[in-house]
């Protein structure tokens, strides 16, 4: 008969497991896995409580024993008052100048009774221009390594943000005003609806080190980057703005921030603007194109960015109106919007109602007179205000054109001996007239007459985007004075940023006309110069250097001055163990006759504990003998005697063994050699040592004090 087939346990195959014997079977495996896992957790967390309660007890309290050692050492009179931090105590009165006190002394020069020239009982609206503050992204140094860059970042916004503060606090301007180039990268960070790619005519217009970063710009920064950068600059100049008070200053009607004038930074230029990203701007910052009223002036803010698409080469092959439809649309209006916002103003001041009253009745609509309308416009022949052009671009002018003394880049050349008038051309101190990717560095020539005859009346006209100062009069636009703002930010290439002050003062009667004796010019100007970071930095550098070469003099002279050490020498720790410092190599060494009757209490015991035994003796010296006589190995029938040595040693004379605080019994060995206790170090080595201790802690010290200043901004 065959065999039965089995499965190779010994069973027969008709015995196999059923089915369900298998899923039983697999989930009772599962279980105890669980179980295990389970008994394992809990066997590591009994062992952790019982480490917690026992050594790790002990450790704790060991550890905490030794740091209360070491910090009352380092508290002491002469430590505190040791010459380290009588250095680490200039380093901060030098950071605190650098960090803090520059900024308020380099604005408080700036005061406005420093300069305005207004007669006696003159009431000037006083407005700040803030030009480009181009916060710093991941647009400003692409591929710049960590943490070189979030650095950059938090050096750069510090420097505005203590800035800005100085600028509330010691000016309380009634009215501060942005001129484009808020952000960076604004034009780059996706927005959350419409087309942000490059126009394929576009594609190829980007620099080479920008190519490779587009898709991985598109990827990780997009509209809620965008809102993080918002919240940035608004917690850098939004969430200050209240240092400068609530209330205005005497005969102004309120305090205003206005930041919506865009920059080729935010949009983009020309043909390239991306209206996605402008619908954004207008949605959070306001209106690119407005009129305001402010101190008896008109201020006209252009979107000049988008308006230069309308000169664009490519205005004839790319449909562009969208970019620029909505600025010429303005300027189309612009001095009927002019004159509607004098009025409203003029009703203020006169206390009526600054909006036009309509009559409320019903008419049908085919019989309705649309042609007399009321309206708040009086006409071309009303009075008018003296207008201000704000535009993020530079009007135009010839090249080399000079920009005067004050700008930085480059002093104005010599003129020859005899001449009078600056220097034409002067290339290196003039705005270069040129153009590149995404910016242009002055307006066309057909867009800057544009804005001056559109707009009308203007006087004075302010700019930004060059970063640097910049005065010229435009003798074929009207003799339009316009000022090129610094740069508010220090990593705009200007080693010395700053503000433009203004204060206007054009007193008028109820009509809007000037009052008799009224001063000609409405008008004063004033460049604030802020702290040079880049020679700050240089001064930590210096001091930094001269810190550490007297570190070193004074650790050379500590031997040879025999001048108290700043370094400590290392903790003596209390031993923990019952055994003496010093064992006589004999037992009649110690001056005390031998018993052995102590011996033998002493031997009695395997362990140590056994030397506690009440006895005539010391605690010492009970310890000892006890514990000698079990080293040695003493009998109990010895009765008392001693044989000689196993060197030669005689009964009751030898050396002692000297038992010292070394690593092994202050428990820092025990993983390796035994290593003997130190010794005093060599001239060298003390010199070394001091070096190492001063300049260290100096050094932390120092750094750590940098780091608050900084985190508190």
């Amino acid at each position: 008969m065959a065999p039965s087939y089995s499965n190779g346990s010994g069973y027969p195959s008709s015995a196999l497991p059923t089915s369900y014997d298998y899923t039983y079977r697999n989930n009772g495996d599962f279980q105890s896995i669980c179980d295990d896992i389970f008994a394992g957790a809990r066997a590591m967390l009994a062992r952790l409580w019982a480490y917690i309660n026992g050594r790790g007890k002990h450790s704790a309290y060991s550890l905490a024993m030794k740091g209360a050692h070491q910090f009352k050492r380092n508290m002491s009179r002469r430590r505190l008052l040791s010459f380290p931090h009588v250095l680490v105590a200039l380093w901060v009165l030098i950071m605190l100048w650098g960090e803090r006190w520059i900024f308020a002394s380099r604005v408080r020069s700036c005061d406005w009774d420093h300069w305005e020239d207004w007669p006696a009982g003159a009431t000037p609206h006083r407005l700040i221009f803030v030009a480009d503050p181009q916060i710093i992204d991941p647009h400003s140094y692409p591929g710049r390594p960590w943490p070189l860059n979030p650095l950059t970042v938090l050096i750069t916004d510090n420097y505005m943000r203590r800035s800005y503060r100085q600028l509330q606090d010691v000016l309380h301007p009634d009215t501060v005003f942005f001129l484009g180039d808020l952000f960076d990268g604004g034009r780059e960070w996706k927005t959350a609806h419409g087309d942000f790619d490059d126009p394929e005519w576009a594609k190829g217009h980007r620099p080479l080190n920008e190519q490779k970063y587009v898709k991985e710009w598109h990827r990780k920064y997009g509209e809620e980057f965008w809102l993080q950068e918002y919240a940035r600059f608004g917690n850098i100049f939004f969430d200050n703005w209240n240092l400068g008070g609530v209330f205005p200053g005497a005969g102004q009607r309120g305090r205003k921030l206005i930041s919506s004038l865009p920059g080729n930074h935010d949009l983009g230029f020309g043909a390239e603007v991306k209206v996605p990203a402008r619908h954004r701007f207008n949605a959070y910052f306001g209106e690119t194109n407005r009129v305001d009223v402010i101190g008896n002036h008109t201020f006209v803010s252009v979107d000049t960015v988008s308006l230069s698409a309308d000169t664009s080469n490519m205005k004839d092959q790319v449909d562009l109106k969208p970019i620029y439809r909505p600025v010429q649309e303005f300027l189309i209006e612009a001095k009927k919007t002019k004159r509607r916002a004098v009025q409203k103003e003029l009703r203020f001041w006169r206390g009526e109602v600054e909006e036009l009253l309509f009559e409320q009745k019903v008419e049908d609509l085919d019989s309705a007179d649309y042609n007399n309308l009321p309206t708040i416009d009086p006409g071309e022949n009303a009075p008018d205000f003296p207008t201000i052009l704000l535009t993020h671009v530079p009007l135009y002018r010839d090249p080399g054109t000079p920009c005067g003394p004050m700008r930085e880049h480059w002093p104005p050349a010599k003129p020859p001996k005899g001449q009078t008038t600056p220097v034409f051309p002067d290339y290196r101190n003039a705005i270069s007239v040129s153009n590149g990717y995404q910016y242009q560095n002055v307006l066309s020539l057909e867009d800057s007459i544009k804005l001056i005859e559109s707009i009308g009346n203007v006087v004075n006209a302010f700019s930004g985007d060059d970063h640097d100062y910049c005065e010229v009069v435009h003798a074929d636009k009207e003799n339009v004075r316009e000022i090129t703002v610094k740069s508010l930010s220090m990593a705009m290439g200007v080693p010395t940023p700053g503000f433009q002050m203004l204060s206007l003062y054009n007193p008028i009667d109820d009509k809007g006309n000037p009052l008799p004796g009224s001063p000609k010019t409405t008008l004063q100007t004033h460049l604030c110069l802020l702290p040079n970071q880049l020679s700050t930095f240089m001064t930590y550098a210096v001091l930094g250097v001269l810190s550490l070469l007297i570190l070193i003099a004074r650790a050379f002279l500590v031997p040879i001055l025999d001048l108290q050490p700043f370094a400590l020498d290392p903790a003596q720790h209390v031993s923990s163990a019952l055994l003496p410092i010093f064992k006589p190599k004999t037992e009649g060494d110690d001056g005390f006759s031998y018993d052995s009757k102590s011996v033998t209490s002493g031997t009695s015991s395997s362990k140590f504990p056994s030397a506690r035994v009440p006895s005539t003796r010391t605690r010492g010296q009970s310890i000892s003998n006890g514990l000698a006589s079990q080293a040695r190995g003493v009998s109990p029938n010895s009765k008392g005697k001693v044989s000689p040595g196993k060197w030669g040693w005689g009964q009751n004379r030898g050396p002692r063994i000297e038992i010292r605080r070394d690593a092994y019994y202050d428990g820092k060995g025990r993983s390796g050699a035994w290593r003997p206790a130190s010794r005093s170090k060599s001239t060298l080595g003390v010199v070394a040592t001091e070096i190492w201790t001063t300049t260290w802690r100096v050094a932390w010290m120092v750094l750590l004090f940098f780091a608050y200043l900084a985190y508190k901004g």
